[in-house]
C-alpha cells in the first residue's frame, strides 16, 4: 500500500449518493479537502478495519462525514456511522488486472474489452470488490504491480469463470486466484443502502433497532434494559419493506435467513409450528443473526375460534419472539402490507418492539428512486429526472422502477441512432404505467384542462385558489397561518360540466385525480360501505397530492333520520374522513351533484364541504365558447356562424351543446357515407363538411328529445 504524504483526517462514514453507487469514489466536504491538500480525482486512503484507496470528489455540504458506497465499505471494512482515517495518496497505472464476477457471466461473450472500458480510470486493488456497471459486482484478484492501481485504455484485462464455475469450463481446483475469499450466496443479497432511494429516515430507524442489538448488546445490558427483539415494517405493496430488509443484511456482518410467511404453513398438525421453531434454532446457532419474516400476516393474523392452525401458529411465534432474551443476538424483521390483521400480542412491546411505516414516497423521494434505477442507463441530455419526480404523484419505487423500464423498451422499440433514452421514451412510459397503490381506485392523471371548458370563468377562478395555489404558494399559506378550503361542492343541472371542470383542475395541478361515483361505494353487508370510504381516503393520503372527486354524492350523503341504515352510517364515517383531512393540504374532496338539498346538512358546513360553488347553464358567451371548444378542428363550411348558433341555444347545457355539434357532424358524415359506400367515402373523407343546415337540424333533433 502506498503511503499517505500528509497526516490524516477522521471522518465520520455516510451512505453514498444514490448515483455514485458503484463507481469507486469518496465524496469529501471543502475543510477535508483542503486539510489534505487534495484535488477532484485524486487518490486518496481510507483507513478502516482494513485499507483501500479511492477518488475524491466534491461533497455538495460541509461537515465531518466521508460519503462512500456499500463496495468501499466493504473493503475498508466499516459500517455507515463508524469513523475512519481519510490520508492522500498515490497510485500506479495497472498492467494488468484480473477479475472475477461474483455471478457467472451469461453466454460467451469476450467480456475483457467491456470490463476495460467500464473501469478505465477507476482504482482498485486486489482482494477488493468493485462495480461494474451493467454487469454487477466483480472480485480484483490479481493487478500488476500490486497495491492500488488505476485502470487506463492500456491496462490487459483477464475476466475470470464464475464464482460457481458456471461460465467457462475447465476451472482448476488448484487455481487459487479463484477459490479464495469466496462469499456465501446465503449471506450475500447484492443489495446496499445506496440501492433505497426516498427512505434515509425510515433506514436510519432500522439501522439504530438492528445494529446496535448485534454489535453492542453491552451497551443495553449496562443501563440495565432489554435489546430491541423485532422490527415490524408496514406500507403499501412495492414501497421497499422487503428492500430494506435485504439492504441491511448485507451491510450488517450478521448471519441472514429469510421466512415467507406462506412458506410455514402445512396441513399437518404441528409441522408449522416446527419449521418456524427451526428457523429460530437456525438463527440462535449462527447469532449474531437477522430472521426476516415476509408476509408476516399470511401466518400471524388474529386469532379466533374458527382457524386452529394459525391460532397455533401464532402462539408459537409469541413463546419464540418471547424467548430471544434468552437466545442471543438474534433480530426478527417482520414485513407486511396489512398491520391491521397482525394479532395484537404480537405488536406489543417485548416482541415486535418498533414498527416503522414505510410509505409512498414523496418528490424527493421519487427523484432519489429515479436516480437509482437510472444509475446504469445511458440518459440523453433532454431527460428531465427533476420534472419526472414531479409528475409521478403516488408512485412507488416498485412503479418508478416499471417506468424506467417501460421506458428503457420505448427507446429500444424507437431505435434511435445515440442508442440513449429520451424524455419522449419516459412520456411514453408514463401514459402506460399508473400508480400501483391507486390502481384499485383508477387513479389517473387527467389531460383535460381549463382550455376544455367553455365559459365559466368564475368558477375556474375558485377552484384554481382552492386547489391549485396551496400546492403552488404553500409558503403564503403557512406565512398567514391559512388553511386552504377541504372540501368543495360542486352543484347545478345536470350537463353543466361539473366532472370536466373536476378532471380539467386535476390535469391544470398536475395531481392523482379519484374519481368514484357515490352509488360505487354502496354495498348491502354491514361495515363494507364504511370500510370502502375508509379505504379511499386511505389510499388518497398515501398517493397526496390528490383530488377524491366524489361524483352523485347525494346518492351516499343524504339526510340522516329518513330511515336508511347504511346510508347514514356512511354519512358519518364520511364526516369522520373530512374531518381528518384539515391536517392534509395535499388532499382535497371535490364533490359534486344536481341536487344539493338532498345532501346532510353536517357534510355542507365549513371544515367539510365548506365551499359551495355553483355550475349554472351558461349563458351566451359561454355557449360561444363551448361550441368553439367542440368545433374545434372539425370541417366547418365557410358559412357557419358560431355565434348566431350560441343565439339559438338559449337554455342548452354544456352537454347538450356537445349533443348538438355531434349530431350536425353525423349528419355530413351520412351524406357523404351515403353518397359513396364504405370504399370510395374513405377515398373522399375530404369532402365531408358540416354546413349550417346540418346544425339546424341538429338543433331539432336535440329540441324535440
Amino acid at each position: 500500500m502506498s503511503g499517505s504524504t500528509e497526516a490524516g483526517v477522521e471522518l465520520t462514514v455516510e451512505g453514498a449518493n444514490k448515483r455514485d453507487a458503484g463507481r469507486g469514489i469518496a465524496r469529501l466536504p471543502e475543510s477535508a479537502r483542503t486539510e489534505l491538500g487534495v484535488l477532484s480525482g485524486s487518490p486518496v486512503i481510507i483507513d478502516g478495519d482494513d485499507m483501500t484507496v479511492v477518488k475524491v470528489w466534491p461533497a455538495d455540504d460541509d461537515g465531518s462525514f466521508v460519503r462512500i458506497d456499500s463496495d468501499t465499505r466493504a473493503n475498508a471494512g466499516v459500517n455507515i456511522g463508524d469513523t475512519v482515517t481519510v490520508t492522500s495518496g498515490s497510485v500506479s497505472e495497472a498492467t494488468e488486472i484480473a477479475v472475477q464476477p461474483v455471478e457467472p457471466m451469461p453466454g460467451s461473450e469476450d467480456y475483457e474489452s467491456l470490463v476495460r472500458k467500464r473501469l478505465v480510470d477507476q482504482i482498485i486493488q486486489a482482494d477488493e470488490r468493485t462495480h461494474i456497471d451493467g454487469l454487477g459486482t466483480f472480485l480484483v484478484r490479481k493487478t500488476s504491480p500490486s497495491g492500488p492501481v488505476r485502470v487506463t485504455d492500456a491496462t490487459a484485462v483477464t475476466v475470470l469463470p464464475g464464482l460457481d464455475g458456471g461460465s467457462g469450463a475447465g476451472q482448476s481446483s488448484s487455481d487459487e486466484a479463484t477459490t479464495t475469499n469466496t462469499p456465501t450466496a446465503e449471506t450475500e443479497s447484492g443489495v446496499s443502502y445506496e440501492d433505497i432511494g426516498g427512505l434515509d429516515e425510515e433506514l436510519d430507524r432500522i439501522r439504530e433497532m438492528i445494529e446496535m442489538p448485534l454489535s453492542e448488546p453491552e451497551e443495553f445490558r449496562r443501563l440495565g434494559i432489554d435489546p430491541p427483539s423485532g422490527v415490524l415494517l408496514h406500507g403499501p405493496p412495492g414501497t421497499g419493506k422487503t428492500l430494506i430488509a435485504r439492504a441491511v443484511a448485507n451491510e450488517v456482518d450478521a448471519y441472514f435467513d429469510t421466512i415467507s410467511g406462506p412458506e410455514i404453513v402445512s396441513k399437518y398438525k404441528g409441522e408449522s409450528e416446527e419449521r418456524l421453531r427451526e428457523a429460530f434454532e437456525k438463527a440462535e446457532a449462527n447469532a449474531p443473526a437477522i430472521l426476516f419474516v415476509d408476509e408476516i400476516d399470511s401466518i400471524a393474523g388474529s386469532r379466533d375460534e374458527d382457524a386452529d392452525m394459525e391460532n397455533r401458529v401464532v402462539a408459537q411465534l409469541l413463546t419464540l419472539m418471547d424467548g430471544l432474551e434468552d437466545r442471543g443476538r438474534v433480530v426478527v424483521i417482520g414485513a407486511t402490507n396489512r398491520v391491521d390483521a397482525i394479532d395484537p400480542a404480537l405488536r406489543r412491546g417485548g416482541r415486535f418492539d418498533r414498527e416503522i411505516e414505510i410509505g409512498v414516497p414523496g418528490e424527493h423521494g421519487r427523484r432519489e428512486i429515479m436516480d437509482v434505477h437510472t444509475r446504469d442507463m445511458p440518459l440523453h441530455d433532454d431527460v428531465d429526472l427533476d420534472r419526472i419526480a414531479a409528475q409521478t404523484h403516488g408512485f412507488v419505487g416498485a412503479d418508478l422502477a416499471s417506468l424506467t423500464t417501460e421506458a428503457a423498451m420505448a427507446a429500444l422499440r424507437t431505435d434511435r441512432d445515440d442508442g440513449d433514452v429520451h424524455q419522449d421514451d419516459f412520456e411514453t412510459a408514463l401514459a402506460t404505467v399508473d400508480p400501483s397503490a391507486m390502481r384499485e381506485y383508477v387513479a389517473e392523471s387527467p389531460t383535460a384542462t381549463f382550455d376544455d371548458v367553455g365559459g365559466l370563468a368564475e368558477v375556474k377562478q375558485t377552484l384554481t385558489e382552492t386547489i391549485e395555489w396551496p400546492l403552488s404558494y404553500g409558503e403564503l399559506f403557512t406565512a398567514t397561518n391559512t388553511d386552504p378550503p377541504s372540501g368543495i361542492l360542486l352543484y347545478g343541472p345536470p350537463g353543466t360540466g361539473k366532472t370536466l371542470l373536476a378532471r380539467a383542475v386535476a390535469g391544470e395541478s398536475d395531481v392523482n385525480f379519484i374519481h368514484v361515483a357515490g352509488p360505487e361505494i354502496m354495498d348491502r353487508y354491514v361495515g363494507e360501505s364504511e370500510e370502502a370510504v375508509r379505504e379511499l381516503f386511505e389510499r388518497a393520503r398515501q398517493t397526496a397530492p390528490s383530488i377524491i372527486f366524489l361524483d352523485e354524492i347525494d346518492a351516499i350523503a343524504s339526510h340522516r333520520g329518513q330511515g336508511n341504515e347504511v346510508t347514514e352510517r356512511v354519512v358519518s364515517q364520511l364526516l369522520a374522513e373530512l374531518d381528518g383531512i384539515t391536517e392534509n393540504p395535499n388532499l382535497v374532496v371535490l364533490a359534486a351533484t344536481n341536487r344539493r338539498d338532498m345532501i346532510d346538512d353536517a357534510l355542507l358546513r365549513p371544515g367539510r364541504l365548506e365551499q359551495h360553488v355553483e355550475v349554472p347553464n351558461p349563458d351566451r358567451d359561454a355557449r360561444e365558447e363551448i361550441l368553439a371548444v367542440h368545433t374545434a378542428g372539425k370541417p366547418l363550411a365557410a358559412d357557419t356562424d358560431i355565434e348566431d348558433l350560441a343565439e339559438k341555444t338559449d337554455g342548452f347545457s354544456g352537454a347538450e351543446l356537445e349533443a348538438v355539434v355531434r349530431e350536425a357532424s353525423m349528419l355530413a358524415i351520412r351524406e357523404v357515407a351515403s353518397a359513396y359506400g364504405p370504399e370510395e367515402a374513405t377515398e373522399n373523407a375530404e369532402e365531408v363538411e358540416i354546413t349550417p343546415a346540418h346544425f339546424s337540424e341538429a338543433l331539432e333533433r336535440e329540441r324535440t328529445r
